[in-house]
This record gives C-alpha cells, sequence and structure tokens, in this order.
C-alpha cells in the first residue's frame, strides 16, 4: 500500500458528522474531511475543481514543511498549480534575511490585486515570518485579506485552520511560542518521487549572535527513531532511494529523548532499511560533530560522502563574538578528521563577511581557512542586521563599500578552488541519481554524484529516479558532462 493509499483509508474510516477526536493526528483527518465536504460543494456550484498554489520561501526545512501542506490541501480536494491565480495561495516564509520579509509583503500587494477579481480566493501565511509578534499586528493592521496566519510550531494544524476559516469567513491566527509536541503521520505529497527529506529533529538550541531561527523556530526536539525509521522505511517501499535527514543542527540529534541517541547511532540504523540506496544530512553544526559520526561516515555503504560544515569565519574572536563555540583551531581539526576518514570527502560550507567588529585581519583569517580546506563550494553571504538578534545592536558595524570588497575577495578565491576541486574527478566512472531532463537539453538527462557535484549526458526520461554508471568525460566548472556506461 502506497503512502497516498494509506493516508486515503485513513480518511474513510473518520467520521465528520461524529464527535471532534481528540487526539492527533485523527483530529486533523477529522478537519480533512469536513473541509472536503464543503470544498466539494463549492466545486459543483462553480463546475470546477478549486486550485491550490504554495510557495515556499527559505531553506529544505520549508521545502519539506511544504511537502506537508500540499499532502493536506490535496486530501482536502484542492487541484495544486504553479499559478498564483489560484483559489488559495499560501506563502511558507522565511525570516533569516529581513529583506525576505519585504518580498513577502511587496507580493501580498499583487494578490489582494488578484483576490479582488476572484471572490473564492483564500490567502494563506505561514512559516519562520509569522513568528515575529510584529510582523502578525502589521498582517492584521494593514493586510486584512489575509485568510490565514499560523507559525513553524502548529503546521500539523493546517486542515484544522483551513476547515475554521471556511466556516467563519474571518481572519484565522493561529500562534504558537512553542511547543515540544510533534504529530506523526499526516499526508505529504513528495516534489520528487525518488528521493524525500525527513525531518529528524526541529528547532534550534545554538542562539548565534547573527541568527533569528532558535527565536521563531523554538527549541530543539527530537523525533523518536522508530517514528523516523518508520518512515524512512515507507518511503522506500514507494519507491524513495535518497533521503536526506533534516534538522537545523543534526549533529545534537537525540539528546532531549527519554532515551538519548547520538546522530551516529541513527545513522548506522537508517543504514539497515533494506532498499535504501543513499543517506544525505543537513545541517551539522562543528561544535557538536562527533568522532562518531565520523566513523560511521568511513564504515557506511549508503552515506554520501560530502560534507556541509558551516565555516561562518576563520576568525577565532569573530566566531566568538558569533557565539559559535568553536575556534578557527577546532574547525581545521575536524577537517583533517574528516579528510583522514574520507580521503574524497566533498566538504561544502558557509561564510559570512562583514560581520560587526571584523577586521581585515579577521577577513584574511577567514581567506587562509579557505585555502587550506580546499572547500568543493561554498555559500557566502554579505553580513544583513537581522532585527531580534544580539549581532543587530553590536557596534563597528562594517562599512557597506569595506563589506562589498571583501566579499568580491572571497567570492574570487572560493569559485577559483572549486573549479579545481570539482575536477578532480574527471575521467573515472561514478554512481549517478539521475533526477531530471534537462532544462536546455531534452535529449541530456541531469543527474547527481555522491558528493553532490551535477552531471549531463544523454538520456531518456525513463531514466529519472534510477542509479545509473556514469563516465565523467569533462569537467565544466562546476559540473559534468559525461557518458552512460551500459550494463
Amino acid at each position: 500500500m502506497t503512502n497516498n493509499e494509506e493516508f486515503e483509508k485513513i480518511l474513510e474510516n473518520i467520521d465528520e458528522n461524529g464527535p471532534e477526536p481528540q487526539e492527533e493526528p485523527q483530529r486533523q483527518y477529522y478537519f480533512m474531511k469536513k473541509a472536503r465536504a464543503i470544498l466539494k460543494q463549492k466545486a459543483e456550484e462553480l463546475g470546477r475543481p478549486l486550485t491550490a498554489c504554495t510557495v515556499t520561501f527559505g531553506c529544505q526545512m520549508n521545502a519539506r514543511d511544504s511537502e506537508k501542506l500540499i499532502g493536506i490541501l490535496e486530501k482536502i480536494g484542492y487541484v495544486m498549480t504553479e499559478d498564483e491565480h489560484a483559489d488559495f495561495v499560501i506563502y511558507n516564509t522565511c525570516t533569516v534575511r529581513e529583506n525576505a520579509n519585504q518580498r513577502v509583503y511587496g507580493r501580498l500587494g499583487a494578490l489582494n490585486s488578484m483576490k479582488k477579481k476572484n471572490p473564492h480566493m483564500l490567502i494563506g501565511l505561514c512559516g519562520c515570518m509569522m513568528q515575529e509578534p510584529e510582523v502578525v499586528e502589521k498582517l492584521k493592521k494593514s493586510y486584512r485579506f489575509v485568510d490565514l496566519i499560523f507559525g513553524t510550531h502548529n503546521i500539523f494544524k493546517f486542515a484544522e485552520l483551513i476547515y475554521t476559516r471556511l466556516i467563519s469567513e474571518r481572519m484565522v491566527i493561529d500562534i504558537w511560542k512553542d511547543t515540544t509536541q510533534i504529530v506523526e503521520e499526516l499526508p505529504v505529497e513528495r516534489k520528487y518521487p525518488f528521493k524525500s527529506g525527513v525531518n529528524i529533529m526541529f528547532g534550534c538550541n545554538n542562539f548565534c549572535s547573527y541568527c533569528i531561527v532558535p527565536y521563531v523556530r523554538g527549541r530543539e526536539r527530537s523525533r523518536e527513531p522508530k517514528d523516523i525509521l518508520r518512515e524512512i522505511e515507507k518511503l522506500v517501499a514507494d519507491g524513495v532511494v535518497e533521503v536526506m535527514l533534516l534538522g537545523q543542527n543534526v549533529n545534537s540529534y537525540g539528546k532531549n529523548l527519554e532515551q538519548p541517541m547520538t546522530f551516529a547511532a541513527l545513522l548506522r540504523e537508517a543504514e539497515k532499511v533494506e532498499g535504501l540506496k543513499r543517506i544525505r544530512f543537513m545541517t551539522s553544526h562543528p561544535k557538536d560533530l562527533s568522532d562518531e559520526l565520523i566513523e560511521v561516515m568511513k564504515e557506511s555503504k549508503k552515506i554520501c560522502p560530502h560534507f556541509h560544515l558551516p565555516l561562518q569565519s576563520g576568525s577565532s574572536a569573530i566566531l566568538k563574538k558569533m557565539n559559535r563555540h568553536y575556534t578557527k583551531e577546532r574547525y581545521l581539526e575536524l577537517v583533517r578528521k574528516l579528510r583522514a576518514a574520507l580521503p574524497d570527502i566533498s566538504l561544502t560550507t558557509d561564510i559570512i563577511v562583514g560581520f560587526p567588529g571584523e577586521t581585515e585581519e579577521d577577513f584574511l583569517e577567514t581567506m587562509e581557512v579557505v585555502k587550506e580546506v580546499q572547500y568543493d563550494s561554498a555559500f557566502t553571504f554579505i553580513y544583513s542586521k537581522r532585527t531580534g538578534t544580539p549581532a543587530a545592536v553590536m557596534e563597528n558595524q562594517i562599512p557597506d563599500d569595506v563589506v562589498k570588497d571583501r566579499f568580491d575577495r572571497l567570492l574570487a578565491e572560493v569559485q577559483e578552488i572549486s573549479r579545481e576541486r570539482c575536477a578532480r574527478f574527471e575521467g573515472q566512472t561514478m554512481d549517478v541519481l539521475v533526477e531530471d531532463v534537462n532544462d536546455h537539453d531534452s535529449s541530456l538527462v541531469t543527474g547527481r554524484l555522491t558528493n553532490n557535484l551535477l552531471v549531463h549526458f544523454k538520456g531518456t526520461e525513463d531514466l529519472i529516479g534510477k542509479i545509473v554508471d556514469v563516465h565523467l568525460d569533462e569537467c565544466r566548472g562546476f559540473y559534468y558532462m559525461g557518458t552512460m556506461i551500459s550494463k
């Protein structure tokens, strides 16, 4: 039985005319069924199905949350579309940077114009941005046309909130400050049939001085290992060959469980799932990277040899101001351990340029680390003030022209190293998971190596989701052109 069939069977057994269940997730299936009845009536009146569009801003956690939103919308009876001229448009928001908020406000203006032409249209907002009280107040005052507002902690209540809005004709706001609750077994509609994200934990306890995430995602809470493994097993039975284990800091997984379990131990268990071919994870905090995890990766046949290890700065003084809880020396020691255990590992990172108080000497230390580590790629960011974080009120904010100069120098160095690093596999034959038909040439398909590099090669659509051997003919900067090897 596929996941979709299983969820549909649960719905069939729900009596929407009976009393409201008090336990989750049965309560949400009850509201799905009640909302479905209302939507069915509306569709009959209009002579067409109602459509819904989900727009996702931000990280992999948000992308996974959106798959849950879509799963619930489809169960209620909406037909998904990418066109924002839909009957229900929901923005799953990010608030890591303040300009992300401005983008949402700008797009809401356009939605208001659409809504005036479509009296059936509903507009929903959820995600990290909604966890900021001042944002909700602004929406209540200046964006009264928004129908539904909720945050990161109660996404599982989506069906209940939709039903409340459908029967009330009023703006529905449901924001939780924090939660320890994790609700399992709700519908999810995956973007890809062959790979999937799997949340292993939620929230963050690190409070890096530049980051808003702990304030909007709440404290760390880990899912039970049995629930994670059961989800992976169901995904594999449904055709998934690769999972990405997701958390704000996967290395601290399991600390708050009744029976604590390390992330490395969870990986060992995940590796035992038959039919699963590849395991990835995101994101790791250097302060919690253990020797046990490195050893598990070394022994593994399924964990991809790619490690995203955010540096943020190469200066120990700046790292202390960032509240990162490691030094440059400790970071480099971790890199040496990873490379000793897995010589071909691909290392990627995040780097912030222009943090308050960063001197030219601090910046040059970051450049030194970049040259020493030799990253396969790096996400480089210009520091931007984030209201509500300690760094936003720190003295010695760096002038824009100085930051821009440093950023350009860093980017040039990172890109040059990346080109050289990516070329090291040229001439080898490696496993590639085929992900899509190439956007620019339909005679090609695009796949991904275990180290996360892209490869384009001649192939057909029926290869999507399969792992095939590909000879890496030529490296073209940050991707390969290859030839599939027939077995």
